[in-house]
């Protein structure tokens, strides 16, 4: 059953990775998040992504030492921010969310197979359509990546 099914805007929520499918539109190999265990809609969201090496960026990113790439920890951050607002009741059918900009990111830690990516996510502010969160991503309680991410929501229809 689903740790979803019967949340409300204001309880705190757990998704597993059939409720992230459910959720965002992503999916492999693209799909940046593996669980959700902390959501409050509109609000905040922390979860993780465990790093395999079987992921077809470390083909060629680095063969010889694998690394993920920035730009895929930014988007798994990303991808949290959407599964936070996805979740707010006026936008939970029918809307996606769409990056705008980044603003003070930081890479501190390299990011390797094996690695389990935290990631949290705050709202800083949001105004419909606008929105921005206070990001940041850990692997071992070490920073990783940290920044601010903008967004807009936006309808389906509007793709």
């Amino acid at each position: 059953m689903s740790t979803i099914e019967s949340s409300t805007e204001n309880q705190v929520i757990k998704m597993d990775i059939q409720d992230i499918f459910n959720t965002l539109p992503h999916k492999y190999p693209f799909l940046m998040v593996d669980r959700v265990t902390e959501c409050l809609a509109g609000e905040y969201a922390k979860g993780y992504k465990n790093i395999s090496v079987n992921e077809p960026q470390f083909q060629g990113h680095f063969p010889d030492v694998s690394i993920m790439p920035g730009v895929l920890q930014l988007e798994a951050l990303a991808q949290m921010c959407c599964i936070c607002m996805l979740h707010v009741k006026d936008y939970s059918v029918g809307y996606k969310g769409i990056f705008t900009g980044l603003d003070q990111i930081r890479f501190r830690k390299i990011v390797v197979p094996g690695d389990r990516l935290d990631i949290e996510v705050k709202k800083i502010k949001f105004r419909f359509p606008f929105g921005k969160f206070e990001v940041k991503a850990t692997v071992d309680s070490e920073e990783s990546c940290s920044g601010v991410l903008s967004f807009a929501m936006i309808k389906n229809t509007e793709l």
